[in-house]
């Protein structure tokens, strides 16, 4: 039985590195995001507006729960996940934790293309997006430098390292 659970920013190619791990190594891939949306049956963005930051948390807990019981998978999280209630040592517990470690200036150039979809991000300036995600890494990083296992992502820009990146991890989680 196996548990691959991965963290960090959002935009540290969680989703990304998570699908190429699944394909590498046949485990089950689910990104929380995705899974909380087909099981509330709406977006993450939706859930954000009707109840506000602290509601859509308490949702996501109850999910990471519930899908982290399963066998033989790869999580992908949203990238608050390991910062609210107690969720990083739960996470911790129930298999091999990898933070996706990202530079401010890598996920700002990351992020800038999809800001419309990040609820956290919607209608911020190129200034603004900047200060946010600074910000919001210095009060993450604590959570996120709590995983077990920790891969530095600024130079996944393209397929053949993601790939690259997915065979290194499989040796560091024992697959």
């Amino acid at each position: 039985m196996k548990r691959i659970i991965i963290i960090g920013y959002m935009g540290t190619g969680k989703t990304t590195l998570g699908k190429e791990l699944a394909k590498v190594t046949g485990l089950q891939f689910y990104d929380l995001d995705w899974y909380i949306e087909s099981r509330m049956h709406k977006t993450v963005a939706q859930l954000f507006a009707e109840k506000g930051e602290e509601g859509f948390r308490k949702i996501e807990r109850n999910m990471l729960h519930e899908v982290a019981e399963f066998e033989d998978v790869i999580i992908s999280c949203g990238g608050g996940t390991p910062c609210f209630f107690d969720n990083i040592d739960y996470m911790n517990r129930q298999g091999d934790t990898v933070y996706l470690k990202a530079a401010p200036e890598v996920l700002y150039e990351h992020l800038k293309m999809g800001r419309v979809e990040r609820p956290l991000l919607k209608d911020k300036t190129a200034d603004e997006m900047r200060a946010f995600i600074q910000a919001q890494l210095q009060k993450r990083s604590p959570y996120y430098e709590k995983a077990k296992h920790t891969l530095d992502v600024n130079l996944l820009d393209n397929y053949q390292k993601i790939k690259t990146a997915a065979d290194m991890l499989c040796k560091v989680v024992n697959l």
